[in-house]
């Protein structure tokens, strides 16, 4: 009888050891999430402007410019503004505006490349591709449904910057 016992209370025991733990779980949750929340703070008092005799102006961001020796790294910055100033006054250039404008920002026709403006279909594209091969790197920018992007890459192995079909620039 008392190993009959003893069997049945080994179960009871690892039950009772299980619950035991799933408690200790439940409460550190539980700590856990108090934790995560804040009691009312005292707002920080306004701070107080003072004159700091050691404190410098904060000077503007210099305006970004055409480096013509740099390479396309050195010439990001100014790239992003002429194309930033394009979006600023038409919300979706076509391939030819976006050409028209880099040139007049100083950048070589004759180093330009851009991806059609229409499908096959006589669609409107959602992206426009385009690029400037600058002293054999890349400014590659893209205009369309995820905004503007662009970055400063090596020219390809063909001598272009853009994979794939591109038109004419031809006017």
């Amino acid at each position: 009888m008392l190993s009959k016992l003893a069997a049945s209370s080994k179960p009871g025991r690892a039950r009772r050891r299980r619950v035991g733990v799933a408690l200790a779980a439940a409460s550190l949750v539980a700590c856990a999430l108090a934790a995560c929340v804040q009691s009312p703070a005292t707002p920080a008092p306004a701070a107080t402007p003072r004159a700091d005799a050691t404190s410098s102006p904060v000077e503007p961001a210099a305006v970004p410019t055409l480096v013509p020796d740099g390479d396309a790294a050195a010439n990001l910055g100014y790239f992003d503004a002429t194309n930033r100033a394009l979006l600023a006054e038409v919300a979706a250039p076509n391939g030819r505006q976006i050409i028209d404008t880099l040139e007049a920002a100083g950048f070589a026709k004759a180093d330009m490349e851009v991806t059609p403006d229409t499908t096959a279909g006589n669609k409107a594209v959602g992206n426009i591709q385009f690029s400037v091969r600058v002293n054999d790197t890349c400014l590659v920018g893209q205009i369309g449904t995820a905004g503007y992007n662009s970055l400063a890459a090596p020219m390809l192995g063909t001598g272009k910057c853009l994979v794939g079909t591109t038109r004419s620039i031809d006017w």
